[in-house]
Formats: structure tokens, C-alpha cells, sequence
């Protein structure tokens, strides 16, 4: 049998072995945890990893009730101002923590720049951002958060196979001690996914562990293989403020492409023009920007407010978190840092 197949074998018997949605609560969770073990066995976790990942595991009901409360997608006319956000996430403590992130792995993150090309204080901001530096990764159990809402069976496909990838990291050697996060099953300091973790986190110091927990060298090459991997452009800002002339006419810019993913994020930028054709509508960066350069033009809180032409590295940021509140409280975070 070659491997192809076996992998194609392993994959139906996994199929199989997972309930469907509607099954969700039909059965206790300490039968559906039975389902999960099976397909971690299926898909090659050792059995030790396996006992000790899921010995006395049993649903969080906390968990639960933050799954629930996930807001649902807002009206055109209920987003909050950009303005207050950013006061809020890229405030003196933030830019002066990032800073001094930055100074103190500088030697690290030339080296890292230069094998991935993304930025340093990219890098930072987006650490700063996600868990303060490290200060704040979370403090769930993830076996039995994943294992939770695999069962809770809202978001079934995803979150039973995080569980079982979670399974594959901890077979790394991370202890269940080490392997907590939020609430959703995102951990360390980039706060991944067991999946992200499996498919990008990277050996930054070459110690042959990819230790996002307490390893900064890890940690920050790790976040910049997945910004390689969601296209970040070298040599070009995530985006400029701009300045916008007044009687501006919005609606011959409005975009008409309906996003397939994040729609309610993407539905707020213009089209997409080359720097020398927003010139030539009035529109100018007021950082140097190439003229071939595509953008797009935001202005969050409306007309008279601050404005930004957004380059395809805005989109890469949007890859780590769709979230326009997110893509931008790293951005300018970044440029602080830089400063």
C-alpha cells in the first residue's frame, strides 16, 4: 500500500468516524469524545499523547456560553468609529512595549526580515496586539475547549479537527500544561491555531523546536511565515494616510465586487486605482507611495475624518484577522513602532 493511499484510507475512516452536525448533542459528550480519540488514532497520534490530552476531560460550560455570545455581523449604519478603537489599541503602553520588543530581538528580526520580507515592526505589533507582548496568551485548557465545542456542534468541522490537530502538536512534545490559549483554541503568543501551528510555525533560532510559547526568536518568524504565506508584498507599506479633497465623489469609486469571504469588511473599501490615477482624482498619499503602486482609499468615520490609501498588505493583515478594527490598530501600531 503506498502512502497516497493509506493517507486517502485514513482520511474516509476519519470521515466516517465523525458524527454529522445534527448528531451533535444527541449523544453524551463522553461518547463523542470516543469519536474524536478514533480519528486522532486514525490520523497517527500516539496513544500516550492521546491519554494524557484527554484523561478526566470533561465540557466547559464557560466555553459555551462565549461561543454563544459571539456578536452577529453588524448593519452598515452600526459600525463604531475607527477613532476611539484606535485610542483604545495603539495606546502609550502598546507602542512603548513594541518598541522595546523590537530593540531588544533587533539582531533576530534583521535576520528574519531578510529570509522572510516583512516587516519588523509588522512582526511586534502584531505580538503586541495578540497577547501584550506575551504577557496575556490565556489560560483555558485546550483540549477541553476544542473538545467543547467540537461537541457543541455549532462549528463541528472546524473545531473537531482543530481538536485533533491540537492532538499532533502536543505529540511534539508540549505538555497539556503548556497547551493553553483562549477560549476558540488560539495559543501563544501569535495566539495559532493548532492547524496554523502544524502548517506554519517555524524554527526561528534553529534549536529544532518551534516554540511560540516563550521563544521570541520563534515566535516572530513564526507570524512572518504566515504573513509569506498570505502573500505579503517586500517593499511596500501596509498603507498611507492620504488626504481627500472636499466635495470628494465617493460614489464613482465604490466597489462592486461582493468579497466571497469577510464581505461586511471589504464592502467598505473603494476600488481598486493605481496611486497616479487617485492622484489624478485628488486623492495624495502623504508618504512616498510608487505611482503603479494599487490601492484602495478608506475612510472609516466619513467625510472630513482620516483617510488611508490601503495597499495589498492591508489584505494580508485582514488574513490574520478580518476585521478592519484589527488590520488597522496593527498598522498604525507598526508604524509607531518604526518611529
Amino acid at each position: 500500500m503506498t502512502i497516497r493511499t493509506l493517507s486517502f484510507l485514513l482520511a474516509a475512516i476519519a470521515a466516517v468516524l465523525t458524527p454529522p452536525p445534527a448528531a451533535a448533542q444527541d449523544m453524551s459528550f463522553d461518547a463523542y469524545l470516543q469519536l474524536l480519540i478514533a480519528r486522532a488514532r486514525a490520523e497517527g497520534v500516539s496513544e500516550p499523547t492521546i491519554q494524557r490530552m484527554t484523561r478526566g476531560l470533561e465540557p466547559s460550560q464557560r466555553v459555551i456560553e462565549l461561543d454563544r455570545a459571539q456578536p452577529g455581523t453588524p448593519t452598515r449604519s452600526g459600525y463604531p468609529r475607527l477613532a476611539p478603537y484606535i485610542a483604545r489599541h495603539v495606546d502609550a503602553a502598546r507602542i512603548n512595549g513594541g518598541r522595546s520588543a523590537h530593540a531588544s530581538s533587533l539582531g533576530t528580526i534583521r535576520a528574519i526580515e531578510r529570509e522572510y520580507g516583512v516587516p519588523g515592526e509588522i512582526l511586534v505589533a502584531i505580538w503586541g496586539h495578540e497577547t501584550a507582548y506575551g504577557r496575556v496568551t490565556g489560560g483555558f485548557d485546550l483540549a477541553q475547549a476544542l473538545a467543547t465545542l467540537a461537541w457543541e456542534g455549532r462549528r463541528r468541522e472546524l473545531f473537531s479537527a482543530e481538536f485533533v490537530d491540537l492532538l499532533k502538536v502536543a505529540d511534539k512534545g508540549f505538555s497539556r500544561s503548556q497547551l493553553k490559549g483562549s477560549w476558540a483554541g488560539a495559543f501563544g503568543n501569535p495566539q495559532f491555531l493548532p492547524s496554523v501551528y502544524l502548517r506554519l510555525a517555524t524554527d526561528g533560532d534553529a534549536d529544532g523546536r518551534a516554540d511560540i510559547f516563550g521563544n521570541s526568536a520563534d515566535t516572530l518568524a513564526s507570524i512572518a511565515n504566515y504573513f509569506r504565506d498570505a502573500g505579503w508584498r517586500q517593499g511596500q507599506p501596509w498603507g498611507v494616510r492620504a488626504s481627500v479633497p472636499g466635495g470628494f465623489d465617493w460614489s464613482a469609486v465604490e466597489s462592486r465586487i461582493v468579497s466571497p469571504v469577510c464581505h461586511r469588511v471589504h464592502e467598505r473599501h473603494s476600488q481598486w486605482r493605481t496611486v497616479g490615477e487617485w492622484r489624478a482624482l485628488g486623492v495624495q498619499p502623504q508618504r512616498p507611495l510608487a505611482e503603479d503602486v494599487m490601492a484602495s482609499l478608506f475612510q472609516p468615520d466619513g467625510p472630513g475624518t482620516p483617510a488611508w490609501l490601503l495597499t495589498t498588505n492591508y489584505r494580508v493583515i485582514l488574513e490574520y484577522n478580518c476585521s478592519n478594527y484589527y488590520a488597522m490598530s496593527v498598522g498604525l501600531l507598526a508604524d509607531e513602532i518604526a518611529r
